[in-house]
Parts: structure tokens; sequence; C-alpha cells
């Protein structure tokens, strides 16, 4: 179900992928996290091949910007329990920082993760809708 537009800027908390549905048309995802203080983890879905470039120059702890349509879902986990996961269909997604910068630059700003099962329970790959 589509909430509303929504406009979001966070960190990327999971690598991009790139999937092909069964017509073979290719949607990318990754998982951003939105929020300041607790983590608040949204799934950002590509299927715009006009995203591709800038989605392939994505990787985890980019800051960037996305715009689209948000929307819940309803997915299953192993054990049948039924949660709402939020996504956000993207229109436009635009890293933020200038490239003529170096990393350094932004190392302070720059939240880092560590890999935890928590992340990975949250929004899990079987929860992928492809």
């Amino acid at each position: 179900m589509t909430v509303a537009k929504a406009v979001v800027t966070g960190v990327v908390y999971r690598n991009p992928e790139k999937r092909f549905t069964s017509n073979n048309v290719p949607v990318s995802a990754f998982v951003l996290n939105i929020g300041e203080k607790e983590e608040l983890l949204i799934r950002v879905l590509a299927k715009k091949n006009s995203l591709d470039e800038v989605v392939s120059s994505i990787s985890k702890g980019s800051r960037v910007l996305v715009e689209g349509r948000l929307q819940t879902n309803n997915v299953k986990n192993e054990n049948g329990v039924e949660r709402k996961i939020y996504e956000i269909d993207a229109n436009s997604i635009e890293l933020m920082g200038s490239s003529s910068s170096t990393s350094s630059d932004f190392s302070d700003d720059i939240v880092k993760f560590a890999d935890t099962e928590i992340g990975d329970e949250l929004i899990g790959e079987d929860e992928i809708p492809f």
C-alpha cells in the first residue's frame, strides 16, 4: 500500500544488490538507516534504469537522499510471524557530499555500523518481494 510521497536522507546500512523479476526487469535494492540516535531502517527499491549509475556508486556507509513513494508491506518471517516493513519506491537517489572532497573530510559524519544479526533480522533477504 502506498502511504505518501517521501524525501529522506540517511546512511546506507546494507550494500545495494541487483536482482531480476520473472520478466527479466532489473530491480536494485538497499537498506537505508534514516534514524539519528536509533536505527530506523527502510528498504529502498530502485526500479528505473536511470538510477542504475547512482546505485552502482553507493556502498555501505554512503550518505544519500532518496525521493519516492513510501509504501508498507506485510511479510512473514520463517516462524510464520507477520510484520510490517517500510519501503520507498525511489524516483530519484542522490549521493550527498561532493566528489571533489576526500573521504577523510567526511569521516566524522559517516556513521559506521557493526555487522549484527539484528539488522539482518529486521529486513532479511527472504523478504525482498522478487
